[in-house]
């Protein structure tokens, strides 16, 4: 017998799978602000901070588009895309805010004031928001440079990655649709 789909499971069914997409969800955006609070974004590494944010920034694009592809197979692709979001942006605001604050403290005076763990993450959301207050704003052109990055990653995220998603969610619905039909048939065929 063959996996039953999202929309032909009861209710009950249903509720516990919604659950427990979003507690998993949760829970990962909650340890993705907490491992910010915790790394030791202080300390001096041996390679440049530009080689850590690329490496980190690939890393991103790799396990979205990892998961675009989970998404496409899944039997719950609107729960897993919603995961998606739910985790990525969060996951994407900490890596630019790493990034500020690494920047803020190898080479002070970068922003027009000393940056935080909290001040850096409050300036990545108003960057990722197009809100832009005016009241923390990159001095140096390293941290202009940085500023600009987060902005166009920011148009990618929203457009292309929507994009995706959405596709991925329609491609694992049209996947569930054909395997519906051939069920149908397949049972249709055994009772002739």
């Amino acid at each position: 017998m063959g996996r039953r789909r999202f929309e032909e499971l009861s209710t009950g069914e249903r509720r516990r799978i919604v659950a427990g997409v979003l507690l998993r969800t949760l829970l990962s955006a909650g340890l993705v602000i907490t491992v910010y609070y915790l790394l030791p974004l202080d300390r001096p590494f041996e390679t440049g901070p530009w080689l850590r944010f690329g490496i980190a920034l690939v890393g991103f694009g790799v396990a979205v588009t990892w998961q675009l592809r989970v998404i496409a197979v899944s039997d719950t692709p609107r729960l897993k895309a919603t995961q998606l979001i739910a985790v990525g942006v969060p996951l994407l605001v900490v890596l630019f805010a790493s990034a500020y604050a690494g920047l803020d403290r190898a080479q002070p005076g970068s922003f027009s004031e000393d940056l935080g763990r909290t001040d850096a993450l409050y300036f990545t959301l108003t960057v990722f928001a197009t809100v832009g207050f005016g009241d923390i704003v990159p001095e140096t052109e390293g941290a202009r440079i940085l500023t600009m990055i987060q902005m166009a990653v920011g148009l990618v995220v929203v457009g292309v990655a929507a994009r995706a998603v959405v596709g991925a969610v329609r491609a694992a619905q049209r996947r569930a649709d054909e395997e519906s039909q051939a069920s149908q048939a397949g049972r249709a065929d055994r009772t002739r």
